[in-house]
């Protein structure tokens, strides 16, 4: 086979797909702090869903559980600390 030819061909080995970071096991609620503190940067920004790994599904009913915890007053809407140098 030509050069050519073998640059077209696509590996099957390349494709991988990474393990979603929510395990089966957990809720996706607003009560659950620890799982979502993983999903806010430290700005108080929710994180995208390319950064987080999360499917549609997951990543909106994170969107959810993150703004219902904020209306409740569990978190902060902005992070305003600033760092002492």
């Amino acid at each position: 086979m030509d050069k050519s030819k073998r640059l077209f061909l696509k590996s099957k080995q390349s494709f991988r797909r990474s393990l979603s970071p929510i395990q089966s096991g957990d809720r996706i609620d607003y009560k659950n702090m620890s799982l979502l503190y993983r999903f806010i940067s430290q700005q108080g920004k929710i994180l995208s869903r390319r950064v987080n790994r999360l499917t549609l599904k997951q990543q909106r009913l994170i969107t959810i559980a993150i703004k219902q915890a904020r209306i409740l007053s569990l978190l902060p809407f902005v992070n305003n600390e600033k760092k002492k140098i």
